[in-house]
């Protein structure tokens, strides 16, 4: 074996199946790990360790828990979530969800090949997809108006734990830009709209989660030398809706003028 094989193994939790790291791309032929392989698994590994109390917690009540990896792309992590988890418990289920048709039919082979029986793919766009009831739903940088999608397919599939990383939330930038009120030179300047539209995102999609009855924590993902798309929202629900949160959804969108378009109240 060799030096780059051996280090790229240290890497690896135990159980961790190196053939479908292989197949994922993460580790090369010859099972060794380049830099930006090793950022991604790290931000995979240390995702699925923040998830494994929902899904524990879950199969513990529902040993049919469905799992849904919502703008899986690839389905690095519904894979590993699988394969650390839900392989080994025997029970329970991981559907991903992904709008290229390419990329689901190069994940149904991985998973065929991998002998993961319970993990099924869709075909489709997250607004569209409709597979039933839902306990746990994750999506890992799914980009701009992509996490928002996610948080609605939650409430509409009813789930109990929703887990984001939000990435590349554009949208509310795009409509500060016009906004002019006594808050303005907040946005001002084009970077500063950049990146006080992603972190009012952020805060709007918190608080929209409390309005329908969730608990959020939200935390750093990883390292910054890790990925740059770092915020992590945990959501457990604990009852139907919160009107205070939702009151002060409504009161910060009123504020700044601008929401996210998809999180709206009837």
């Amino acid at each position: 074996m060799s030096s780059a094989a051996k280090e790229a193994i240290s890497d690896l939790w135990p159980g961790q199946s190196v053939p479908l790291l292989k197949a994922l791309h993460i580790l090369t032929h010859n099972g060794g790990l380049n830099a930006d392989s090793r950022r991604k698994l790290k931000q995979v590994q240390h995702l699925a360790q923040l998830i494994k109390p929902a899904i524990d917690a879950s199969l513990k009540e529902n040993p049919q828990t469905v799992l849904a990896d919502l703008g899986a792309g690839k389905s690095y992590l519904g894979f590993v979530l699988y394969d650390l988890y839900f392989g080994p418990a025997g029970r329970g289920k991981v559907i991903a969800v992904e709008s290229r048709p390419e990329l689901v039919k190069t994940a149904q082979k991985i998973a065929a090949d991998s002998n993961f029986a319970r993990m099924e793919f869709v075909s489709g766009k997250i607004a569209e997809a409709d597979i039933g009831k839902v306990d746990i739903v994750t999506a890992l940088h799914a980009c701009d108006t992509a996490t928002d999608e996610a948080i609605l397919f939650a409430l509409k599939h009813e789930a109990k734990y929703v887990a984001l990383v939000p990435c590349c939330q554009a949208e509310l930038a795009r409509e500060l830009d016009g906004v002019k009120n006594d808050l303005d030179q907040l946005w001002r300047h084009p970077h500063h709209r950049r990146e006080l539209g992603s972190h009012l995102t952020n805060v709007l999609r918190g608080l929209y989660l409390e309005a329908h009855g969730y608990k959020v924590r939200v935390t750093e993902l990883t390292g910054l030398e890790h990925s740059l798309k770092n915020e992590f929202i945990f959501a457990e629900r604990h009852q139907r809706s919160n009107p205070k949160a939702k009151a002060e959804f409504e009161k910060l969108a009123q504020e700044i003028g601008a929401q996210p378009k998809l999180l709206t109240f009837a």
